[in-house]
């Protein structure tokens, strides 16, 4: 028998050399042990006796990021604390203190229920069912916060609009209204000139309703593709249409006020805004703790504050799927060296990330789990039993309340325990 013809061992010869490529782009491995930040946050945490699952707030960097915020807006844009975003008294307190503000977002009853007390100055951000506004009417008892001058409900329809009338004068209400306008993220609101003179005339021809100033947010400017000039176009849009809109209600007998709250912007755009008017005010959250989310390069000089600490329950010699397809495990270890090794931890399943120690991924294959979560990794962690595993949460709003009482981390200690408010929508 003849030996393979010429052609026959160029596509051997081909064949091998694509096997060859493709096993030599297999991912190298990755990871290293907690670097000197990390380390002594578990030490921290370690010394506290803390074992399970924890949100731990660096009070030094929470700090550091409120200060830079205040400086970036140097006085010519009020600011106002968003209380979703940082569900915690005293980690609102704080925020109020060190940016000088008295002024909070809301975004649901309870947050209001908590939050409605002596001198503040409280915006809804979305519109509550006039239902919700009642409710909180009948159980409202604090003498020293006056909602009739602090409190301002958001309108986004003449129907909403009608509702809120409807109760002031049933409960002999005064109520002040701010409406929310779409500047183009289309998520409701007023929309036309229109709209916007109909609702101020339904509060002019009502002597307890008053008009207190617009709300426009622009999530959508930092969210669309960044196709050159579009975020741009998009922030022109925005700003033109929050002016038009402010001419009309100011120009109306229901706008002629002394000072309307001129609500514009969020974490991921406050920076837009030079105080040149209408917008005289931004809400801003989330920035101040920086979640993974708001990696912008607006906000480049602010330090991620908050992390998910969990303690390692179990870290494995080998990674290995259940039996029936453990030579599917074998596979994938075999072709990634970053699925080589597993650990489970205690919890998880969170809308967070491993961050520390570094090469830490959640395995599709395995799947999810929120009450041992299997991570693979390299085994260059190092990591091993009771040691504690880092995550970066992608959001502050809902997340910071999963875990009860956050641990305050300050000067290489956990200095305190701070109480959140209950979990709502």
């Amino acid at each position: 028998m003849s030996g393979p013809s010429r052609g026959r061992r160029r596509l051997l010869a081909a064949l091998g050399a694509g096997a060859a490529a493709v096993w030599l782009a297999r991912p190298s491995a990755r990871g290293a042990p907690h670097d000197a930040y990390f380390r002594k946050l578990q030490a921290a945490l370690r010394q506290a006796g803390i074992a399970e699952p924890t949100l731990v707030l660096d009070r030094e960097r929470l700090r550091a990021n409120i200060r830079r915020i205040a400086g970036h807006l140097a006085g010519k844009m009020a600011l106002r604390v968003v209380v979703k975003s940082l569900p915690c008294p005293a980690l609102l307190a704080e925020a109020a203190a060190l940016a000088g503000t008295r002024r909070q977002m809301l975004f649901s009853l309870p947050q209001l229920e908590a939050m409605a007390k002596g001198g503040r100055d409280i915006l809804l951000g979305k519109p509550l069912p006039a239902a919700a506004a009642l409710a909180f009417y009948r159980q409202f008892s604090d003498m020293d916060f006056q909602p009739e001058r602090q409190l301002q409900w958001l309108a986004d329809t003449p129907d909403r609009l009608a509702q809120y009338r409807e109760l002031a004068r049933g409960q002999n209400l005064h109520l002040k209204l701010n409406f929310e306008i779409d500047v183009g993220l289309h998520r409701g609101g007023i929309a036309d000139a229109a709209t916007l003179r109909r609702m101020l005339d339904m509060v002019a021809e009502e002597p307890r309703l008053q008009w207190s100033g617009m709300m426009g947010y622009d999530a959508h400017v930092a969210k669309i593709p960044d196709i050159p000039g579009l975020r741009d176009k998009a922030l022109r849009h925005a700003r033109a249409s929050y002016a038009a809109f402010a001419a009309i209600a100011r120009a109306h007998p229901a706008g002629r006020i002394a000072e309307p709250c001129f609500n514009a912007a969020g974490s991921p755009t406050y920076r837009l805004y030079p105080g040149d008017a209408p917008e005289n005010e931004v809400a801003v959250g989330s920035a101040m703790v920086k979640p993974s989310d708001f990696d912008l390069p607006l906000l480049d000089e602010l330090l991620p504050a908050c992390f998910i600490a969990t303690p390692v329950l179990k870290a494995l010699p080998r990674f290995e799927l259940p039996y029936g397809v453990e030579w599917l495990g074998g596979l994938a270890s075999g072709w990634d060296a970053n699925a080589r090794r597993g650990y489970f931890i205690y919890g998880g399943n969170w809308q967070a990330d491993p961050v520390s120690p570094t090469g830490l991924e959640s395995s599709g294959l395995y799947g999810h789990s929120s009450n041992q979560q299997l991570l693979v990794g390299s085994g260059l962690q190092a990591l091993a039993v009771d040691d504690t595993v880092f995550f970066r949460p992608r959001q502050s709003e809902a997340v910071l309340q999963q875990f009860g009482d956050i641990a305050v981390y300050e000067g290489g200690r956990i200095v305190d325990s701070w109480p959140v408010l209950p979990a709502t929508g």
